[in-house]
């Protein structure tokens, strides 16, 4: 028998609880909004930033 052994309290479960919610939370965050920040400028600047190509087709004669 474990002498150092303590049951655990309701409210170091639910503290437990809430710290692995906001854990979860945080790590969602972390994970999905970089994808929707580089998804959202990365489709408006290809749009603007593409550069349009002319050629010259002229024909200076021989």
């Amino acid at each position: 028998m474990n002498l150092n052994s303590q049951s655990v309290n309701s409210c170091d479960t639910s503290s437990q609880r809430l710290a692995d919610i906001v854990g979860t939370m945080i790590a969602l965050i972390t994970l999905i909004l970089p994808v929707f920040i580089i998804a959202h400028y990365s489709s408006t600047n290809v749009e603007n930033n593409q550069p349009s190509l002319t050629y010259n087709l002229s024909h200076t004669g021989d």
